[in-house]
């Protein structure tokens, strides 16, 4: 997706988002988990709630 599409902004609050929420991504001493499995826990939880949330704000909507 190039910059000229105007939708980058879409995927900066994302990666915005994401980063805010899921503590994990970006501090390495405090929120350190040894297995893999819990990062990636916490980012598909992230997901699937930002994906709901999503939804039902454009359910509202319409």
């Amino acid at each position: 997706m190039g910059k000229d599409s105007g939708l980058t902004s879409y995927i900066q609050r994302l990666n915005n988002t994401l980063r805010q929420r899921v503590v994990r991504l970006v501090r390495k001493t405090l929120s350190f988990s040894k297995k893999l499995e819990n990062p990636i826990g916490a980012i598909w939880l992230f997901i699937h709630d930002y994906n709901c949330r999503i939804r039902e704000k454009l359910a509202e909507v319409r």
